[in-house]
Parts: structure tokens; C-alpha cells; sequence
């Protein structure tokens, strides 16, 4: 979920199910669907390619840098921000090729219903089985860990980020919330060391986003900060690891 937000005027279509009139369909600029939220005023992803964002700041940055130069059998990602559940599917569409197991808890205030995720469209972007089975699953994802297929869990935390509690660290946290011009509880001191708290030693924080204030802040927690390309759109983003 991204401060980009400049196009929700054109491509739109009504959703249809439980997000009612202030969500709307915006087609990015690769081609890809994502959701505009009129009430906090802001994109899901990216204008310019939601696709392309979420593969670029998610997937390579984030799960492929953690696990390059590893065999691992296995992996955790704790993402803040579920929404249309992209980022998910990307990961489990690659962890699935790879024979990698992956459990992916997704924090999401508020879920998404299965009708408006199914008229994505990201259907496009991943196996035809994995598309199934996501949208299969997913309602039973809601607060239960479930098997969305031999290789691939998920949880779906239907709470606030500053509620989530969990026992289980993560190697991977995907921080997709949206941006801070609009929701800056998000990103203050507090959010991000609770966040952080969920990360394993060695583990990989990634953003869309980077400011002074959240590098100082990863920082002070004992990560190693780093500025590496952004997405299209974006000179730069932010990745940290914990040292």
C-alpha cells in the first residue's frame, strides 16, 4: 500500500461485496489491477505498476535477497498490509516452484472480501492451481493458519498492526502499509519497534518507502540500513537487516 495515488480518477470499476462505495478498481500503469480507498485517500500499490511493485520491493528485494546463497527448506513472512493479497500470491507462486515452504502471515485490519479479490485479475500473474486454491482458502485464511496448498500457509490477522501479537519471529516482514502522509500512526517509533520485534536475528525488513526517520529508527533497533533501487516510480526504497 503506497503513497502513489495520482491516477484513481481513470480505469475505474465498483466493487462489488463488503467494500462498498469507497473502493474502487484503478488500473496501473503496467496494466495491473489494484484498489483505490477513498476514505484514506490512497492506492493499494503503486500507479505507476502494481505487478511490477510488488514483484521489484516484495519478492526480489525482500524473500529472494533472504534466501539467496541459502538452502532452506522453509520460510517465514509477516506482512503488514494483506490487501488485495499480491504480495502473497507472488511469494507462494515462487515458493511453490522452488519445493520452499513458506508461511505467510498477513496483518489486515480490513480483509478484503472474496468477490472483490477475485475481480483482481491477478489470476494473470500466477498458476492457474495457486489462483484456485487462494480463493478456495482464503475465507477460511481469516485469523486460522489453513494449507493453501502442499507447500504454501497462510494466516490472515484480521487486527490492527499495534494489536497483532505473535510468539512465532519471522525471516522476512514485508511493511506495506499505507503511506504515512496519509496514515502516520503507521510509521511512528512505537509501530515500527513492534514490528520489528517479530523479526528473527538475521532476518530482512523491506519497505516501498524510505525517510531519515525510519532508517534512524531500524537503526537504533540494531539493523543494518540500506538504500537499494525503488520500483518503478521510485528513485529508492528500504531494505534492513537484523544484526
Amino acid at each position: 500500500m503506497t503513497e502513489e495515488t495520482g491516477n484513481h480518477q481513470a480505469d475505474q470499476l465498483p466493487l462489488q461485496g463488503a467494500g462498498g462505495p469507497e473502493l474502487s478498481f484503478v488500473t496501473t500503469a503496467d496494466g495491473s489491477k489494484t484498489i483505490y480507498n477513498l476514505m484514506v485517500g490512497e492506492n493499494y500499490h503503486s500507479k505507476h505498476g502494481a505487478l511490477q511493485e510488488s514483484i521489484h520491493v516484495f519478492l526480489n528485494s525482500g524473500l529472494r535477497y533472504f534466501l539467496a546463497g541459502m538452502d532452506m527448506q522453509q520460510v517465514s513472512v509477516l506482512e503488514v498490509g494483506l490487501g488485495t493479497g499480491l504480495n502473497f500470491l507472488l511469494s507462494a507462486d515462487f515458493c511453490t516452484a522452488k519445493n520452499i515452504k513458506l508461511e505467510h502471515t498477513g496483518i489486515e485490519a480490513y480483509p478484503l472480501s472474496l468477490e472483490m479479490i477475485s475481480q483482481t485479475g491477478y489470476n494473470d500473474y500466477v498458476s492457474p492451481k495457486l489462483w484456485a486454491d487462494f480463493l478456495d482458502w482464503y475465507p477460511s485464511s481469516i485469523n486460522h493458519l489453513v494449507d493453501i496448498n502442499p507447500y504454501c500457509k497462510l494466516k490472515t490477522a484480521h487486527t490492527t498492526l499495534s494489536a497483532f501479537q505473535s510468539a512465532e519471529l519471522y525471516d522476512v516482514i514485508y511493511f506495506d502499509a499505507f503511506a504515512a502522509l496519509h496514515q502516520p500512526e503507521m510509521w511512528s517509533e512505537e509501530v515500527i519497534n513492534h514490528t520489528a520485534s517479530f523479526l528473527k536475528p538475521g532476518g530482512v525488513f523491506v519497505t516501498y518507502a524510505i525517510t531519515g526517520n525510519l532508517k534512524r529508527m531500524l537503526k537504533a533497533l540494531g539493523f543494518k540500513v540500506e538504500k537499494a533501487p525503488g520500483a518503478p516510480g521510485k528513485r529508492e526504497m528500504l531494505r534492513a537487516v537484523k544484526l
